[in-house]
């Protein structure tokens, strides 16, 4: 055999052992790794030990941040106030405006499916005041002002935000995931997926995404995690857990008669009751997960030390701080103060990298159109319709907190929640979950691990509006 056979030979035998290892290290999925070439559970971001998930409730950036001269923010004119406006039903337009209080209403605005594309309008971003008529309409709330949609808030009222986003990387361009509620959002994060559901019925989260969870990757891989949340038990998800058949039996019962009701579009009006724990979006399979459902003072405490565990997704309570209506804002900017500044003080700091984020954009005003989206699946709306998951949602607000973050940086990257998975598969080389998260940006650009930490040296952030 001469020499080019001879190294024929080699390259195939090299091409197959490639493949060889391909096929060991591909997903549930199908799906390969960052690098196919190591196996999975490979560290390939020594500089990170731990990565922290901090996600609030229903805020869109423009909300937050319209106001604060940094990123992609709202115009405004020679008077210094926004000159964004959206239409009410009888024509006139309503202009952004600065919120007369921190407590919000209840029900109104609404970020369920059918309002969330309806505020979309085609891509335009004009329907939000008439989507917060409906929402009042439907409420028989008479008393409500619809032009709380185009409410924002300040540094005045959201001190520590102001702060965090002016010192930190602010993304400017991190869209939810779905132009839907809480439940279908935290699903992505968790999934990649959210499998079809639209709403926040509880009788309708009890399914399983065909390639898993995020919790069952890292298992795989002996990856630890923990789901710190403020609910001081662990009964409500024994209970569900335990009781899984007569939910599904709800759950057809549910169908049933929103299709006798002419309502089966939309079924995110119902209340987001019994959510105790992001994880708990998919119950089926936590049981086996419950000595990972810890308290928010576990939380604390682990920080202070320095035991946080690789990957940790922190919640607040989602009846009293989530920042949901109609709940005032200033209580859960201060439970997330709480949070933030024990990483900021603990003694793992510096290998720390934590992610303040909002589940979806609650129903208030945001002027950039959401872009398209790569389905993640197979799987179609439950409410029907035209609408698909082939678009991201609205923007809402996100930093980046991490000595290695990048001093005086605003991202415009395009980032939604599958992100968050794409930096933990890229962080320890694990296959994505769906299409979503392998086309997903990894959030590296907010970091730079090449030079010394910029925030070595924790700063000093000022305290929240309700003092900590």
């Amino acid at each position: 055999m001469d020499g080019g056979g001879l190294m024929d030979n080699a390259w195939q035998t090299v091409e197959a052992r490639l493949a060889r290892r391909a096929r060991r290290t591909r997903g549930p999925g199908g799906l390969l790794p960052p690098d196919p070439t190591l196996p999975p559970g490979t560290d390939m971001l020594p500089q990170i030990s731990h990565i922290v998930v901090l996600m609030m409730e229903n805020h869109s950036f423009d909300n937050y941040f319209g106001m604060l001269g940094r990123g992609d923010a709202l115009t405004t004119g020679p008077d210094l106030l926004p000159t964004a406006t959206n239409p009410a039903s009888d024509g006139e337009n309503v202009r952004a405006h600065h919120a007369s209080a921190t407590a919000q209403l209840t029900g109104v605005p609404t970020q369920a499916w059918r309002p969330s594309h309806e505020q979309w309008a085609d891509g335009t971003n004009q329907g939000f005041v008439r989507s917060a008529e409906a929402a009042a309409k439907q409420l028989g709330r008479a008393d409500v002002d619809p032009s709380i949609a185009m409410a924002y808030w300040t540094g005045e009222d959201l001190p520590y935000y102001w702060a965090l986003a002016r010192t930190f990387p602010l993304a400017d361009r991190w869209f939810s995931s779905c132009l839907g509620p809480t439940f279908p959002n935290r699903r992505f994060l968790i999934a990649g997926t959210a499998n079809g559901l639209t709403s926040d019925n509880l009788a309708n989260t009890f399914d399983r995404p065909e390639n898993g969870t995020l919790f069952d990757l890292l298992e795989r891989h002996r990856i630890s995690w923990t789901n710190y949340h403020s609910v001081s038990h662990r009964s409500p998800l024994l209970k569900r857990g335990l009781g899984v058949h007569g939910l599904r039996a709800s759950r057809w019962a549910a169908r049933a008669a929103k299709r006798l009701a002419g309502d089966v579009r939309d079924a995110s009006t119902e209340p987001k009751s019994f959510l105790q724990f992001t994880a708990d979006a998919y119950p089926l399979g936590m049981l086996r997960y419950t000595r990972h459902v810890h308290s928010i003072d576990r939380f604390l405490a682990d920080a202070a030390a320095g035991t946080l565990p690789s990957v940790s997704l922190v919640d607040p309570d989602f009846r009293t701080c989530s920042e949901e209506n109609p709940q005032d804002i200033r209580e859960g900017e201060r439970f997330a103060a709480r949070i933030i500044n024990a990483v900021l003080g603990g003694k793992g700091w510096h290998h720390t990298l934590l992610i303040w984020v909002y589940d979806e954009h609650g129903g208030y005003f945001d002027h950039v159109p959401p872009p398209p989206a790569v389905e993640p699946d197979g799987q179609p709306p439950e409410a029907g319709g035209p609408w698909r998951y082939d678009r991201l949602g609205f923007r809402v607000p996100a930093v980046i907190v991490s000595p290695y973050a990048r001093a005086d940086y605003v991202s415009h990257v395009v980032h939604d929640h599958t992100s968050i998975l794409k930096l933990i598969e890229t962080k320890w080389n694990l296959p994505p979950l769906t299409s979503r998260d392998a086309q997903a940006d990894n959030l590296l650009d907010s970091l730079d691990l090449t030079a010394p930490p910029a925030f070595a040296e924790p700063p000093v952030l000022p305290p929240p509006a309700l003092g900590h």
